[in-house]
Order: C-alpha cells, then sequence, then structure tokens
C-alpha cells in the first residue's frame, strides 16, 4: 500500500511519465514477492518439505497449503497480469490519473487478494494458537487489518474527498467499502476493542504516507500545468473512523446476545449514523483556512488541479441535484450499511472457525 499511494501521489505531481517509477516497481515487487512465497509454501507442503504443516492445510487443485497461501498466490498473478494491461489502457486511451479503471480493477482486486491471503495465514495460527502466543499473533492480525481498510478506501478515494463529504454518495461509498470489512474482522479478533485499534492502525498508516510523501521534492513532467507543484502531493485527509469504530466496539460488546441479524444490521446503522456525524463538521473544518497546513494537508493540489475546481475554491460538490436526491441516497447508504455490516458479520463468524 505504500507503493499503491506513492504512485497515485507520483500521478498527481509528476504525471505518468513511464511505466517503470520506482513507486510502479514497488508495486509489483510485492506482487512477486507474494507469488513467490506463498507458491514455495504451497510447493513445500506438496512435497512434504513441511510436514508440519499438512494438519494446518486445504488440499486444491491437487496442491496442498494453507488457505492464505492460495489466495496470495493468486493475489500476486493477477498484479503482475494488470501490469502490462494497464501500460497498454495508458497508452491506448492517454495519461489519465483515474483509480478506476479496468487495468486498475484487476491490480486492485490482486493487492487485496495478496492482504486478504496474509490475513488468512496470520489467521489460522492465530486460531490454533492460545494464551499469550495468541495475544502477540493478535497484533499482527489487527495490523494487516487495519492494511485491509486502508486498501479499500484507497480504492474510493475520488468519492472521499472533502468535497464530496456534504454528498449522500460519500456515505454510500463509505457503506458499500467499511462496515463489512470492519465488522467481519471485528468478529474474528474477539478482542474488546478490535475495530478501535483497526481503525487507528488505518488512520497512522493513511496519513504517515501524507506527512512524508511532501517531504520529497517533484516537478510536473506533462502538461498542462495548472498548478505548480514543487512536492508530492498527498491524498486525501482519511476519512475519521475511530470514532464510528469506538460506537461500534461499544455496541458489539454490549449485544452479544442479540441474534446475528440484529446485532449486525444494528452495527451497520451505528457506523453510518455515527460516521455522518463525525464526517460532516469535520468536512466544514476541512474547507476552512484553519486545516490548511502540515497535518491536514488541504492546501496541496496536483498539478492539474484548475483555479476554478471545487477543491481549490474549498466548496462542496453537489452530487444530488435536488434534497429528495439527497435524503434517498442517504435512505440507501444506510440500507446497504446494514446490509453488508450483517454480511461482515457472518464472514466474521467463519473467519472465528478458519484453523487453516
Amino acid at each position: 500500500m505504500i507503493g499503491a499511494h506513492w504512485d497515485i501521489s507520483w500521478h498527481r505531481s509528476i504525471g505518468r511519465d513511464t511505466f517503470w517509477t520506482p513507486a510502479h516497481i514497488a508495486i509489483y515487487l510485492c506482487g512477486v514477492l507474494a507469488g513467490i512465497s506463498c507458491g514455495y509454501l504451497i510447493l513445500a507442503t506438496t512435497f512434504g518439505r513441511m510436514p508440519h504443516m499438512e494438519r494446518a492445510s486445504v488440499r486444491m487443485w491437487g496442491f496442498r497449503g494453507p488457505l492464505g497461501a492460495f489466495i496470495a498466490a493468486w493475489g500476486g498473478v493477477a498484479m503482475l497480469t494488470s501490469a502490462p494491461f494497464d501500460d497498454w489502457w495508458h497508452n491506448a486511451y492517454g495519461l489519465d490519473v483515474k483509480i478506476i479503471s479496468p487495468p486498475h480493477s484487476v491490480l486492485a482486486a490482486g493487492m487485496f487478494a495478496v492482504g486478504v491471503g496474509a490475513l488468512m495465514l496470520v489467521l489460522g495460527f492465530m486460531n490454533r494458537a492460545e494464551g499469550k502466543a495468541r495475544r502477540q499473533i493478535e497484533w499482527v492480525y489487527l495490523y494487516l487489518g487495519g492494511l485491509t481498510i486502508v486498501t479499500a478506501q484507497t480504492f474510493v478515494m475520488e468519492y472521499s474527498g472533502r468535497v464530496m463529504m456534504h454528498s449522500a454518495i460519500h456515505y454510500r461509498v463509505f457503506a458499500i467499502s467499511t462496515p463489512i470489512f470492519l465488522v467481519a474482522l471485528t468478529r474474528a479478533a474477539e478482542r474488546k476493542w478490535a475495530a478501535t485499534w483497526i481503525a487507528l492502525i488505518y488512520m497512522l498508516f493513511w496519513e504517515a504516507t501524507n506527512w512524508i510523501l511532501p517531504l520529497f521534492s517533484a516537478e510536473p513532467k506533462l502538461g498542462p500545468v495548472y498548478y505548480p507543484v514543487t512536492n508530492f502531493v498527498p491524498s486525501n485527509f482519511a476519512v475519521v473512523l475511530i470514532i464510528p469504530a469506538l460506537a461500534m466496539d461499544l455496541f458489539m460488546q454490549r449485544s452479544k446476545s442479540w441474534p446475528d441479524w440484529r446485532r449486525g444490521m444494528t452495527a451497520g446503522a451505528v457506523l453510518l449514523v455515527t460516521n455522518v456525524a463525525v464526517q460532516w463538521p469535520f468536512a466544514n473544518f476541512l474547507m476552512s483556512p484553519a486545516s490548511r497546513n502540515w497535518f491536514f494537508h488541504t492546501h496541496n493540489f496536483d498539478y492539474l488541479a484548475r483555479p476554478t475546481s471545487y477543491s481549490m475554491r474549498n466548496l462542496f460538490y453537489s452530487w444530488e441535484k435536488t434534497a429528495g436526491e439527497f435524503w434517498l441516497g442517504m435512505a440507501l447508504a444506510l440500507a446497504i450499511a446494514m446490509v453488508t455490516a450483517h454480511a461482515g458479520l457472518k464472514f466474521g463468524n467463519w473467519m472465528a472457525r478458519v484453523r487453516r
């Protein structure tokens, strides 16, 4: 994910001058490492070089290995497959900076699979461990859980910027991308403040890249240049997820006796309502002069930012054109959050039983 955020910043600061940028190499190197390491684990388990892994393995296509190894190996292959596709796409359709494009979607799926595969590997060890060993492995699990949220939020970054935070589309995208993962990860962890830790790790990782990247100089190599850029441009400020996660943790601790359907759907409502209550006024702050500093970095713009853009004028963009459309969108966001959180709880129940 460091490579992904570096690459997005490279597009916004320098432009896609070549496929062989350091950021691209960092991304695809992770795919190579995931494919090689997990492929070796599968082959070593299959051919008896790791007999102690057989009881913690599943059989697939005649091979044996941990479930997470198969998922991560597939993710590495998908990441590498996306590389020539991405290069062809830009050569054929232009040097755009869109995150959601077909080759980027393949790349994101591969990156997500690598992350989920690593999470499943750790989850299997965690569920087999007891006492102090389990508590130690839980920290690795929570870290990987935070990176799972980072991956999900990166893919929807175009809808989570401050100019969108007073539109229902922002909260619908949040409802699609966040509750299912946060609830599932929290349920499987069986730790008191799991969601809060995962949200904190997500925010710290996200903002660390935003604080470090502008320390390095950058200059646009493509035109037209509408805004002078001298340093790498950071991404949007992280969604303030820690407060909704804390509210969800409190709810989950007090609802253990509830039936799953009621517990999951209510958890989704808690997440969304708390997110709106926090993010809406925080968006006003991000539009104010007080946020134009290194910490909140709202004074940074990419070289393609026009003076007439909403971000440069510090204005909210109204995705919905009428009040009726807005409230319908918010009602849909609530319904989506409840359904995805319920699905996350069901998936988390399964994750809590993973041993291989």
